[in-house]
């Protein structure tokens, strides 16, 4: 579907030069002299480069659509990922630094969703937030008893994220994947 150079917002896919992009940011802009532009920052979704683009109103440009569909993490090999297509039990190979920092919250038979273009992944996304285990957690200073007061804790997958004082080492938490924060206590 084309769509004009002003018309692309945050988030939009779109195919330029080639690439499959995403636009992170936008800035319109209007000069007292000549016509309006859009100020475009893609993220290439192959290859994670960023570059600064003008679009003017009169250029056109593809927007693509991804097709999802629903994963299920397997195991790590090396430096890859092994993913199941849900519905044929295809397996799929990843790199690992396609996932980013998210790649240590993976968890054996955890359900992710993949973005694919013409049945190439381009973006794999976790849920939003995940179960970990404490394994080590400072203790308490004394005096420190103010509510916004943190301590370090590592989790059982690595991680270090900061946990309120009441949380010790062997509790189960619920953690922002993407955010690397603590969020509440597991039931």
């Amino acid at each position: 579907m084309k769509i004009s150079g002003v018309e692309i917002r945050p988030g939009n896919i779109i195919e330029y030069e080639g690439g499959i992009w995403r636009a992170v940011k936008i800035q319109h802009t209007q000069p007292g002299k000549g016509g309006a532009y859009m100020q475009v920052e893609l993220k290439n979704l192959r290859d994670g480069r960023k570059n600064n683009v003008r679009f003017r109103s009169a250029e056109t440009v593809e927007r693509v659509r991804l097709d999802q569909k629903d994963f299920q993490y397997l195991y790590a090999e090396g430096d890859n990922l092994v993913f199941m297509d849900k519905e044929t039990y295809d397996q799929v190979t990843l790199p690992t630094d396609l996932l980013g920092d998210a790649a240590a919250f993976l968890q054996d038979g955890m359900d992710v969703v993949m973005e694919m273009y013409e049945e190439e992944a381009l973006s794999v996304a976790l849920p939003d937030t995940i179960e970990a285990t404490i394994v080590e957690a400072d203790a308490v200073v004394k005096g420190q008893t103010a509510s916004s007061s943190y301590k370090p804790a590592i989790l059982d997958n690595g991680v270090r994220v900061m946990v309120p004082p009441f949380i010790s080492s062997g509790t189960r938490i619920v953690v922002d994947v993407y955010e690397r924060e603590y969020v509440r206590k597991a039931d």
